[in-house]
């Protein structure tokens, strides 16, 4: 299974960034799909996932600057960042879950400057 990834790059404090993963199989089957980041000096933490039954998961630290969502019959899921700031400068890791084996994108790259 291939993970890959889009919307990186560059972004102002304080504005938004919507990053997008497309699975190479159909995402319905995935149990879940969600997003990890590393952080400069920091080891790789949890940041959102969304559940084949449609919940989803945040880390506290930034959930109310988070919204997951899908596309279906684009097979993408969807993690917009909203307020974003200097320490969300991190590499962002899809991954997903399928038939209980992981699967990780190579990461793509935000960068959270004035």
């Amino acid at each position: 299974v291939q993970l890959v990834e889009s919307g990186g790059g560059w972004v102002q404090p304080g504005g938004s960034l919507t990053l997008s993963c497309a699975p190479s199989q159909r995402m319905s089957d995935a149990s879940v799909i969600g997003w990890y980041r590393a952080v400069p000096k920091k080891q790789r933490e949890f940041v959102a996932a969304l559940y084949i039954r449609g919940t989803s998961d945040f880390a506290d630290y930034m959930k109310q600057r988070l919204t997951i969502s899908r596309d279906v019959a684009k097979n993408t899921q969807y993690l917009r960042i909203d307020s974003v700031k200097s320490e969300d400068t991190a590499v962002n890791y899809c991954y997903a879950r399928f038939q209980a084996e992981d699967h990780w994108g190579q990461g793509i790259h935000v960068t959270v400057s004035s």
